[in-house]
């Protein structure tokens, strides 16, 4: 079967989905699977050699950057932090680290960078909210001044920095001009605006990103910013897209959109979609190993109708359907049976489509299974498996359409 050029089809399916990506500039990706994934209530920590094997595929998607841990969590974890911003010298990817604002935090990290003789960027962070604020009983001056004085320390280590303010999609608009003018006086490269509990929306999401812009060109300077949305309301990755088209510059996602909570937006969808809207052009064909690595290494396992990747993805037994798809591959066209009835082209991951026979299937379906079965459908096989799975009250596998045709 071929897979012919796309062109070829252009009348076959009008898209309204259809924009143009030049406006957004470069995307970035920032992975936060071995921080805030493993944040996870449910989720392991792996060890150090699968944590490097996930950066690894983490770096031949195209994923800019990895959050590989918190310097101040313990031991443990600073020694794989240690050994994994040195391995990932000799890749694309780079590393960087989460801190609090105070300089105790990050001065370990600055040793790493030493050590490591390679740049690990600081992602120092700081509560924004009146919530939060109200809760410790902080006062703003002060966490300026904490925020002003971490920011400048980083910078005198020569460490890239992304000031990230937790909690901004809940924050007073003077507590943030305050905080991220301060970081940026102080020499932050990047800010990071964070929708820790989920509480955004997309509108929320477009005018906060625009906001945060007006700060950094009312201070004169080209700052990065970050978009890290959580997504317990189920919007982090519409909030992802929104986020880009606001203005933002780096998306922070984990694998299966594992973290806090209900999670963050899921790095392995964001990547589907960007490369569907035609955002980014890059080999995708990694991202399912990508994410049953990350499945398995932290114990996470992710149902079977999960988008692109779940067992179900790719898979028919739906009489009407199976039929179209049917004919598709029997046109010797993988491109038209890869959309004929599927938004996502499988191929593009790696993937297939895959007929199944069923309760609600038709003869097509058998015949089908059959033939790739190696098993000739006559009329009478293709009825006596059909009614055999009419009886059903479940899909067959194809071993079962076999026993049965015999």
């Amino acid at each position: 079967m071929t897979e012919a050029n796309g062109n070829e089809h252009r009348d076959l399916i009008h898209d309204w989905n259809a924009e143009d990506p030049a406006g957004f500039g470069q995307i970035q990706l920032d992975d936060e699977t071995l921080r805030d994934g493993l944040q996870s209530p449910s989720a392991l920590d792996p060890d150090l050699d699968t944590k490097i094997e996930l950066v690894g595929l983490m770096d031949s998607l195209g994923v800019n950057t990895a959050n590989i841990g918190l310097p101040g969590a313990g031991g443990r974890a600073r020694e794989h932090i240690l050994k994994l911003a040195t391995a990932m010298k000799d890749l694309a990817i780079t590393p960087n680290v989460a801190c609090r604002t105070m300089i105790v935090d990050i001065a370990p990290a600055a040793d790493m960078q030493q050590h490591v003789g390679a740049p690990v960027e600081v992602c120092a962070f700081i509560g924004s909210s009146p919530i939060r604020f109200y809760t410790e009983n902080w006062e703003l001056d002060r966490m300026v001044q904490l925020s002003s004085e971490a920011v400048a320390f980083a910078v005198k280590e020569d460490m890239p920095v992304m000031f990230v303010t937790e909690d901004t999609t809940r924050a007073h608009p003077d507590a943030l001009r305050a905080l991220y003018g301060a970081a940026i006086d102080a020499g932050a490269q990047r800010l990071c605006v964070c929708d820790t509990c989920g509480h955004a929306t997309p509108t929320g999401v477009r005018s906060l990103i625009k906001f945060v812009k007006r700060i950094a060109a009312e201070k004169g300077v080209d700052v990065g910013i970050d978009w890290h949305g959580h997504r317990d309301r189920g919007l982090g990755l519409i909030n992802a897209l929104v986020a880009i088209e606001a203005g933002a510059t780096r998306i922070h996602g984990t694998a299966l959109g594992v973290g806090e909570r209900a999670g963050n937006t899921e790095m392995d969808l964001l990547l589907v979609n960007l490369a569907l809207a035609g955002w980014i052009d890059r080999d995708l064909t990694k991202l399912g190993e990508y994410v049953r690595k990350a499945s398995d290494a932290i114990g996470i396992p992710f149902p079977d109708n999960y988008p692109v990747f779940g067992s179900d993805a790719f898979e028919t037994a739906t009489g009407v359907h199976a039929a179209a798809v049917v004919k598709a591959f029997r046109k010797g066209d993988a491109w038209l049976a890869d959309r004929v009835y599927s938004g996502v082209p499988a191929g593009m991951f790696g993937l297939e489509q895959r007929i199944l026979v069923g309760p609600m299937s038709g003869k097509s379906n058998v015949s089908w299974v059959l033939e790739k079965n190696g098993v000739e459908p006559t009329d009478d096989v293709v009825q006596k498996v059909l009614e055999f799975a009419k009886r059903s009250a479940r899909n067959l596998s194809d071993e079962e359409v076999i026993a049965a045709a015999k």
